[in-house]
């Protein structure tokens, strides 16, 4: 459903938001989760199992809602972001963006020409209502489309102010797993050495004024990235919820 974007509106007047990432294929998970108030859903086809036509289900469910629909693409590609963005997602998530010119692959990827190389089927797909918002769609694609490059590797982190100047990417979203990785600590969170190079990229993106993102991980609580300053946080996935909502409840019925 082709539609103003609400939620890219409200980032960009400086407003908090908050999102869950969608990995268990399910538009009722995800008409639940959109009903409960998030501001964005991320539908994950990077470690996710959906297909777009499950993606499509998927924004369906949440159409009747605020809630604003993100699409994480497997990778960089421009195939995978072209198919993706005909589906009508209000914004995409690319993972593992590390210069500047796989940043600027990416945003010409989300753009018709001659600003990008984007294919056009904006007569019939859904993302312009199968075409009965063609020339809406078309005029204002470019405007209304939320471009998110991840901040996943030391190598991204140095080049983040040359990223952040990227004409088309609106945030950077910090992964800190894969970040920890990339410097031989995956998953450590606690050490110092992966501390440190977190908040030089909170820093950098800041400092470029771009919209800063990211996950919330042991050691990174949703207060403190409030005060880092992050304008995008997510905390949880729809099968975590459910997961730790289970275990709960049975540690509670068992007295465990």
């Amino acid at each position: 459903m082709y539609r103003e974007n609400g939620f890219k509106k409200r980032l960009l007047a400086g407003e908090q938001c908050y999102g869950c990432w969608l990995h268990l294929c399910s538009p009722v998970a995800a008409e639940v989760l959109a009903l409960a108030g998030y501001d964005a859903l991320i539908i994950d086809h990077e470690h996710g199992s959906g297909d777009l036509v499950g993606a499509i289900q998927i924004m369906q469910a949440m159409s009747a809602t605020p809630a604003s629909p993100i699409l994480r693409v497997p990778w960089n590609d421009p195939v995978a972001l072209k198919r993706a963005l005909d589906t009508g997602p209000e914004g995409v998530m690319i993972p593992s963006i590390n210069s500047a010119d796989q940043a600027k692959a990416a945003a010409a990827a989300c753009r018709y020409p001659p600003g990008g190389m984007r294919g056009a089927a904006y007569g019939l797909v859904r993302a312009s209502d199968y075409g009965m918002a063609a020339k809406d769609y078309f005029e204002n694609a470019q405007d209304n489309l939320l471009v998110i490059c991840q901040i996943e590797t030391a190598e991204a982190v140095d080049a983040i102010l040359e990223i952040a100047a990227v004409d088309g990417v609106d945030m950077l979203f910090i992964g800190p797993i894969d970040l920890s990785g990339s410097i031989g600590k995956l998953g450590r969170f606690d050490d110092a050495a992966v501390i440190a190079l977190r908040e030089r990229a909170e820093d950098a993106i800041k400092a470029a004024g771009k919209l800063l993102g990211g996950l919330a991980v042991p050691n990174l609580s949703i207060t403190d990235m409030t005060a880092r300053g992050y304008d995008f946080v997510t905390a949880a996935s729809d099968i975590t919820l459910l997961r730790d909502a289970a275990l709960a409840q049975l540690a509670k019925m068992r007295g465990t």
